[in-house]
């Protein structure tokens, strides 16, 4: 059974809210790309990402996603140009040396991570759902089975201008079954507390976490770390600069909560450097970033040192968010996985049917590969509308 095509769709879809709402000054992002400060990273309006399909000789395909929340163009050419060739006429039953060879292709040229990692964990993803869908057996039954039938999941983000607002919405996740849920926050340490204080007294039932978004030095972010664990915080997600391995380090050794690191990360080298560094104590893959197989060496690399793991997940769709599910489903030493409201109901939209979502755990989608339906007439209408605008 081999493989005979490999195809790429770029989505950018809009919804009634730009992922984590509106901008700090209440401005909206758009129609460019931009900063939300006091955070780095480049943002969109809209929910972008790149979708692959690999097609078998008797017909069977399997769909895989990378977490590309701006330029999907970019991973797609990659794919397109550099691994489709390669990828064609190879077993469509080995996800494995299909991944190893593919990895290789610019590995030595210094492109095992960025956009290339990008466009491979996309492909990764692709190749196990074709596997599993050929077999007729799930994604996590392949991977040697599943600890869990449903992963326990935190609510991320409260997209609110004011903390007031954040803590009703706190409240009403609360009533809907929600159990934790982190805070995406980086705007001075007394302002994060006063945030955190405001959530707790409106939903104390709630475990709570901050993702500072790499803005503190280290002398900050210890002050932070000091701050939530007198509060009961949960863990403080990449408060230092993405690079600063050292300084998260000597954040772990003194903060009095978990410290998260992952989303990152790209492959078992880099995780591997932060976790013999003892730079992190919880690991955060994200599976459209890693792909199923760099994300499964990983979780084995962070348990070998006693280190849990809780996927990350943001803007991907239901393609990446079914493989996310099925690793976590997988992992033996998982914590949690993240659940992003808005970027799930928008992802639902290139399925036929729609994944069973709560906002305490949800559910391991059955069925053989990643046992998602996904709708490929859909897709390639978003994908035409994605490239009209």
């Amino acid at each position: 059974m081999l493989i005979r095509a490999v195809e790429t769709f770029v989505l950018k879809l809009g919804a009634g809210e730009a992922y984590l709402g509106a901008l700090r000054d209440g401005g909206q992002i758009g129609p460019e790309y931009a900063v939300r400060e006091p955070w780095r990273s480049l943002y969109s309006s809209r929910y972008e990402t790149l979708l692959v399909k690999v097609t078998a000789d008797d017909g069977t395909c399997g769909w895989g996603e990378a977490l590309a929340p701006v330029g999907p163009e970019v991973p797609a050419a990659v794919v397109d140009r550099l691994l489709a060739p390669v990828l064609r006429g190879m077993d469509a039953r080995r996800p494995r040396p299909a991944w190893s060879r593919l990895r290789d292709l610019m590995r030595e040229r210094g492109h095992l991570t960025g956009h290339q990692a990008d466009a491979l964990a996309a492909v990764d993803i692709a190749l196990w759902d074709l596997a599993g869908r050929i077999a007729g057996r799930p994604v996590a039954e392949l991977l040697g089975g599943a600890f869990r039938d449903a992963v326990p999941v935190y609510v991320s983000g409260l997209p609110r201008e004011t903390d007031d607002e954040r803590a009703a919405l706190a409240a009403t996740w609360v009533e809907r079954g929600a159990t934790a849920v982190k805070l995406h926050l980086g705007h001075g340490v007394d302002a994060d507390l006063a945030t955190v204080d405001a959530v707790r007294a409106a939903a104390p039932s709630l475990r709570v976490a901050v993702d500072a978004h790499w803005v503190y030095d280290v002398t900050d972010a210890l002050r932070l770390a000091d701050g939530l664990a007198a509060r009961g915080g949960w863990f403080l997600e990449a408060p230092l600069a993405p690079e600063d391995v050292a300084g998260h380090a000597e954040l772990v050794r003194q903060a009095r909560l978990p410290i998260a690191v992952g989303e990152a990360l790209r492959n078992r080298y880099e995780f591997g450097s932060w976790l013999d560094a003892r730079a992190l104590r919880l690991a955060q893959p994200d599976v459209a970033r890693t792909g199923i197989t760099e994300a499964m060496v990983v979780a084995e690399l962070a348990a070998a040192r006693h280190v849990p793991v809780a996927p990350h997940h943001s803007t991907g769709l239901a393609v990446a968010l079914a493989a996310g599910l099925h690793v976590s489903a997988a992992v033996e030493s998982l914590a949690v996985f993240e659940y992003q409201p808005t970027s799930v109901d928008v992802g639902q939209r290139v399925l036929r049917q729609p994944l069973p979502i709560g906002p305490g755990s949800i559910a391991v989608p059955g069925g053989p590969g990643l046992g998602i339906d996904v709708d490929e007439e859909s897709i390639r209408k978003l994908a035409e509308e994605s490239d009209a605008r």
